[in-house]
């Protein structure tokens, strides 16, 4: 217990920020939740998109994240900079990538979902906005990667919280008109979205260029070696790629609730929204796992970093534990808060009550693959991801809604068998890892480039 305090010092802040966004998206829901049901499934599939488009580029964030605290460890800023100016410079392109996709692509994509007429038409504009507050978005996850690399937790919380804060007030603001605001409805809100974002990502120019300068150097012109741009490259890709089999995976989950009607799309997009205040310290915890993993391991200590991963899965296990007892008990109230259409309240409290304990799998499994991440472990991870995504979770999600005819019970009954083979397989791994001969992860020439 004695490493609680540092691990609570990174935590925290971390915890902070996450539920910030998990606060703002919370209200956020519930201010358009007053437009009805349609407004609300619209929401829901839109994050679900969303995610999959922040998880496809999100391997940069987390790239840079455990690559840098190693850097930060053994001492080598000049290198954690030039990797960083490296992953920026991709995620701009990436950004005017995801900004087109959007402008050309959001009705194509709401359709596929397979939404009404009306769903289209009234989600599209909003999509659009989404996706280019998502090219932000990813920046950002870049910015706050090599802030809580060198173990500043602190400064991507206090920008978070500017950047939502005024993304609800704007929302509340445009939707409906308040405050001298043109009423916008739906769009409103994605307007909202767009312009947080966008003040979120100017914060962090200015803290990565301005503040951070002359203490680590930032604002020196970088040129990038091929060998470090490959393993941006092929770290990024692999990190990615395994967040995009998960979010793909929960694209089609979604689509197969929708095959269920408004009202069940609208719990479940409730449940997954009152959930993610579970996953917020999984979240939290297995970032703090990867910076002092990362961290040890460039330190040259890397059975101080299998300890600090381990108390770090304790600390986060406990309080996920305790959240899921708070969400037992008060499922229904908390559903009610959303919506007063009892299919809805109903439906949603059972899903809140089926999944309140069995979040500490969604938890574990964060926990040990931020530490895996620590290390550099990301084929691991990639591999993983494929297999349990695609070989388990779907497939068992349609046999148990269509086959068995289980409805949203059975699309959760899947999710959750689905995180707990994850959780054991990643523990499993984590704890049979050759810790003695893992080393600072090291960009090599072409000729001798090996995968991890």
């Amino acid at each position: 217990m004695r490493h609680w305090r540092k691990i609570t010092a990174l935590a925290l802040p971390s915890i902070l920020s996450f539920a910030t966004i998990t606060a703002s998206g919370t209200l956020n829901l519930i201010i358009v939740g007053e437009m009805g049901a349609l407004i609300i499934a619209i929401v829901g599939v839109s994050n679900i998109i969303m995610y999959n488009a922040w998880a496809l580029f999100s391997g940069l964030g987390h790239t840079v994240n455990y690559l840098v605290a190693q850097s930060f460890g053994a001492n080598r800023m000049d290198k954690a900079v030039e990797r960083t100016q490296i992953a920026l410079g991709v995620g701009l392109a990436v950004g005017l990538i995801v900004i087109a996709a959007g402008m050309f692509g959001a009705r194509s994509i709401l359709m596929w979902m397979g939404g009404s007429a009306e769903f289209v038409d009234t989600g599209e504009r909003y999509l659009r906005l989404r996706f280019v507050a998502m090219a932000f978005s990813i920046l950002i996850f870049v910015f706050h990667g090599f802030l809580r690399g060198i173990g500043d937790a602190r400064t991507p919380m206090v920008l978070t919280v500017i950047g939502n804060a005024v993304m609800v007030a704007l929302t509340y603001g445009l939707a409906f008109g308040h405050w001298g605001m043109p009423e916008l409805g739906l769009a409103g809100a994605g307007w909202a979205m767009l312009i947080g974002e966008a003040i979120g990502l100017l914060g962090c120019l200015y803290v990565y260029y301005i503040r951070a300068g002359k203490r680590f150097g930032t604002l020196r012109i970088v040129r990038p070696e091929s060998s470090e741009l490959r393993l941006i490259a092929a770290e990024s890709g692999k990190l990615g790629v395994q967040e995009f089999a998960m979010s793909a995976a929960m694209l089609i989950f979604t689509r197969f609730v929708m095959e269920l009607g408004t009202a069940a799309v609208a719990a479940n997009e409730i449940a997954l929204n009152v959930m993610s205040f579970g996953f917020m310290p999984a979240f939290a915890f297995g970032a703090t796992a990867t910076i002092l993993v990362g961290q040890e391991i460039g330190r040259g200590a890397p059975f101080l970093a299998r300890k600090l991963g381990t108390e770090t899965a304790k600390l986060g296990s406990i309080l996920i534990f305790v959240l899921g007892v708070v969400e037992f008990i008060l499922a229904e109230p908390i559903a009610k808060v959303y919506s007063n259409d009892p299919e809805v309240y109903k439906l949603t409290s059972d899903l809140i009550r089926a999944s309140a304990f069995l979040q500490l799998f969604d938890g574990l499994y964060n926990f040990y693959a931020g530490g895996l991440r620590g290390i550099g472990d990301t084929s691991f991870l990639l591999k993983t991801s494929l297999v349990l995504n695609w070989l388990v979770f779907v497939p068992l999600a349609y046999v148990f809604m269509f086959v068995f005819d289980f409805g949203s019970y059975g699309a959760w009954y899947a999710l959750y068998t689905f995180l707990t083979l994850f959780a054991l397989v990643l523990m499993i791994r984590y704890y049979r890892a050759d810790w003695a001969n893992i080393r600072l992860k090291e960009a090599q020439p072409e000729s001798k480039a090996e995968p991890n």
